[in-house]
């Protein structure tokens, strides 16, 4: 006891927030009093660091160890420009691209990391106001700079932030990279005692540079993303919402450079608000997320809705039936069509194309890719992955990068950005659509007309939410009872191969996965999640669809899919 309160006392001492400093007095009051509340809650706060990794930080915005704080990000920019400066020899010179969402601590964050920078003696680019993730991370090449920082939790709930990094290449920091400025930024002193420069001083030094630059070149390259010149993208009905989030702004100015200017947007959910007011999870996946934008899309008769998370890296979309009704697109859905439509229309230069996704994401775009003669591949879950694994292929093998997605609504199109991008992949869709449209047919229609031609490949994700320590544990308990105890079949279904991904032997394909390859095609994986408190269940069959409707075939599919949930819940010991 008196160890953990000796820590939150020297925190409290180290801290440089005021409002910071008071909150943990109070609980470290109340705790000493005998208050058993006040010391679970230190408990909770200081069992240990935020760890910094592949996807730099995130947790819960609030004062102490485990949470995001101005004290964490001056410490974590700190090392991380020790790191740049002992492995990028021009790094002083090349300096930082930094940005932020809207969400709470952010405006604080980003200065923070700043002035820490140019204390060090980088060069930092200041991305003024609220960026999309995007924006930030195609700064980075922009730039050429050293490395990239945004401050964002992305679609995490409202009591989150995060502190996310990017290579000088433009991607997310793969391993070694996230090992070694994990080591720096653990050789930093407290928080009080990291030297940050004088605002004022640094603009007028040059060190600081106030970028207002950076969205037009992003909108530029946008411009040149028209794949279908025929589509007459402007007889398209949009639905839009940014969901509280940063996207609203530079998605509309890339709409309307493209001809996209049927464009209605949910004005409750229009400007950056970190409350999330409107919405409990700012997730397009999660239930409720979509009911505002929905209800303006019927409405005003949209032909499709297409949604942003907060900081606008991912895409969630709706296309309005026959019957007026609106059917949300699951993330492998959407990334199958802006598949089929880049590579439909993107094959004139001759050269061998490369299309990428995750090992829980659908393999239909694997058998899509096989059919038409383009190259394929697999990488962990993450765009990080994607990313450097799309570079890689590149330099060594000479294929071009088309197309690259994650089943959890990420996708990247093209090399204008080396992470995912919810703004240009909603054009890209828009523009699909609209090319269906003027044919009398829609989104849905082409997605059946693949699926007759590539195969029916029913997929679905599950998620458990488990918070907190307990949460943590429990999540550890699932994957050893499933590696002690691999099931064999689930329902009718035959495991035809295991693979424990943790003991890999290619680093690039080594995380805590589990994936079970069913007979007849299909697969379940599990994983823990890399940014929330969740244990993901990946699933997906294989459907025969001989002369059936596909509506008939994939009822029978999600039938087996239920059966196949059940008995992967039963031999992980969980419910739902």
């Amino acid at each position: 006891m008196k160890e953990l309160y000796d820590r939150v006392e020297a925190f409290i001492a180290d801290d440089v927030e005021p409002t910071d400093q008071s909150e943990l007095s109070g609980w470290l009051s109340r705790a000493r009093g005998g208050d058993p509340a006040a010391h679970a809650e230190l408990v909770d706060r200081f069992s240990g660091p935020l760890v910094f990794g592949t996807a730099g930080l995130r947790g819960i915005y609030g004062p102490g160890e485990t949470r995001m704080n101005r004290a964490v990000v001056i410490r974590a920019t700190a090392g991380l420009c020790d790191y740049l400066l002992a492995t990028v020899p021009d790094a002083a010179e090349r300096g930082l691209v930094i940005g932020r969402d809207g969400r709470r601590g952010s405006v604080e964050m980003q200065r923070d990391a700043a002035l820490v920078a140019c204390a060090k003696g980088l060069k930092v680019h200041f991305l003024e106001g609220t960026t999309p993730t995007p924006v930030t991370a195609f700064g980075v090449k922009h730039h050429h700079a050293a490395a990239g920082v945004m401050v964002t939790a992305s679609h995490n709930p409202p009591a989150y932030n995060g502190y996310k990094v990017y290579f000088g290449n433009g991607a997310q920091i793969i391993p070694p990279q996230d090992e070694g400025i994990a080591q720096a930024i653990a050789r930093q002193p407290g928080a009080k005692a990291v030297p940050r420069a004088d605002w004022e001083r640094a603009i007028v030094q040059g060190n600081l540079q106030i970028d207002r630059q950076v969205e037009a070149a992003y909108l530029s390259g946008l411009a040149a993303m028209v794949y279908d010149p025929a589509a007459p993208v402007g007889a398209l009905k949009i639905a839009y919402s940014a969901m509280h989030g940063v996207g609203e702004r530079v998605l509309r100015r890339a709409f309307a450079t493209r001809g996209l200017t049927q464009l209605v947007t949910v004005a409750e959910q229009a400007e950056p608000d970190g409350r999330f007011p409107t919405v409990e999870f700012p997730n397009p996946e999660e239930p409720g997320a979509l009911d505002l934008v929905l209800a303006l899309a019927q409405k005003s008769g949209s032909d499709l809705v297409v949604v942003n998370d907060p900081d606008a890296d991912r895409l969630g979309a709706a296309v309005r039936r026959l019957d007026g009704e609106y059917q949300v697109l699951n993330g492998n859905e959407i990334g199958v069509l802006l598949a089929d439509h880049l590579l439909t229309h993107d094959g004139a230069d001759g050269a061998k194309r490369l299309v990428m996704a995750t090992m829980v994401s659908s393999q239909l775009l694997r058998k899509m890719a096989a059919d038409r003669g383009v190259e394929y591949r697999e990488t962990l879950t993450g765009f990080k992955w994607i990313a450097n694994e799309a570079l890689r292929h590149h330099r060594e093998l000479g294929l071009r990068f088309v197309f690259g997605y994650e089943e959890a609504l990420g996708y990247t199109v093209g090399t204008h950005v080396r992470d995912k991008d919810g703004i240009s992949a909603a054009m890209v869709l828009c523009e699909h659509a609209a090319g269906l449209k003027a044919h009398g047919q829609t989104l849905l229609d082409r997605l059946d007309e693949l699926r007759r031609t590539h195969g029916l490949f029913v997929s679905r994700q599950k998620s458990l939410m488990l918070p907190g320590r307990e949460g943590s544990a429990k999540i550890k308990e699932v994957m050893a009872a499933l590696r002690s105890s691999p099931p064999q079949r689930f329902g009718d279904l035959l495991v035809q191969e295991v693979r424990d991904l943790s003991v890999a032997p290619d680093p690039r394909l080594r995380g805590d996965v589990l994936i079970y390859e069913l007979v007849g095609g299909g697969r379940v994986s599990v994983r823990p999640s890399g940014t929330e408190p969740k244990i993901k269940f990946y699933l997906e069959v294989v459907e025969e669809v001989g002369a059936d409707p596909i509506l008939v075939a994939q009822k029978r599919g999600e039938a087996r899919i239920d059966q196949v949930l059940a008995a992967l819940f039963s031999a992980a010991h969980v419910s739902a």
